[in-house]
């Protein structure tokens, strides 16, 4: 349903005929560039927080020339699998350490596609050694929990993302769900935890939000994927205030995904908003939500 949709909503955006053989033909008679950029730049986005683990270094497009394209700023988040696979947990401790001296404006945990986030019931690693290459299982717990404790050291965290949610077929969708990280959400209380998509756990994330202080969620790669994007914000917003949700996107390997998040995120808000709230409360929402809480989280309000 989402993909008839998306084709209807992109054959109006580039002016074309209502079909997918159109909108593929004029993808492909466009300069790859300008037609992201084009997309991007639609969006309205002011600023880019990125995921810096993917694409791996050499393919795609990096986080500071995704910015370019969308001509604004962005800003780079630490993956720590990335380091761990790269260096060691000692690296971890380090890059975590130095990341907001480093440009970081957050840590980014892709546990959900290593074992799942039921940490303690993670295998050991076959070799029992130090995490080489791809990490999975128990040294994934330890990179993790070194990573928030180097985190919480420096007196200052940076918010931990937490991919909470479906994806692609590498993870098993039960062991993600995001009560899993009541325990690291109340160890590690000075870490601002932001879980990541959520569905179809969304009301669970929004109890999560709702009940600790520490905790915000988005509903990234969520809104341009469910076919009643509107619905999933009604259930967002049961439990958890305006002030946790997040815009956030998730696009990643098509540039049209940007586009069609901005635009869905946008129409479901002024949808639910005003069911819930008075005009200048809704517009207030929406703000906060599009813009604000994002800002205020990760210290980049002007």
């Amino acid at each position: 349903m989402t993909y008839r949709r998306a084709i209807r909503e992109l054959a109006w955006f580039f002016g074309c005929e209502p079909t997918e053989a159109a909108v593929y033909e004029h993808r492909l008679s466009s300069d790859p560039a300008e037609y992201a950029s084009k997309l991007l730049r639609a969006t309205g986005t002011d600023l880019l927080l990125v995921d810096d683990g993917y694409p791996p270094p050499g393919e795609g497009t990096s986080w500071d020339e995704l910015g370019e394209l969308a001509r604004c700023t962005a800003r780079p988040v630490l993956r720590i699998e990335r380091v761990a696979e790269e260096d060691g947990l000692d690296a971890v401790r380090d890059e975590v350490a130095h990341a907001r001296a480093n440009g970081f404006v957050g840590l980014k945990t892709i546990a959900a596609y290593r074992g799942g986030l039921d940490l303690d019931a993670l295998p050991e690693s076959p070799s029992g050694s130090e995490p080489q290459g791809r990490i999975e299982g128990r040294p994934v717990r330890e990179a993790l929990l070194a990573a928030l404790q180097a985190n919480e050291d420096t007196g200052e965290p940076l918010p931990l993302q937490v991919h909470a949610g479906f994806g692609d077929s590498d993870l098993f969708l039960p062991r993600v769900h995001p009560g899993y990280l009541k325990p690291l959400i109340e160890r590690f209380r000075e870490t601002p935890f932001v879980l990541l998509h959520c569905y179809p756990f969304v009301r669970e994330a929004g109890w999560l939000a709702h009940v600790y202080g520490n905790v915000y969620f988005d509903l990234s790669l969520t809104i341009p994927h469910v076919s009643r994007p509107a619905e999933v914000v009604r259930q967002a917003l049961e439990l958890a205030p305006v002030s946790k949700l997040l815009y956030a996107s998730d696009a990643a390997r098509t540039p049209e995904l940007y586009y069609l998040a901005a635009k869905w995120w946008r129409e479901a808000l002024a949808e639910v908003l005003p069911e819930l709230l008075d005009p200048d409360d809704a517009a207030d929402a929406g703000r906060l939500i599009l813009r604000e809480n994002a800002l205020a989280l990760y210290g980049l309000g002007t």
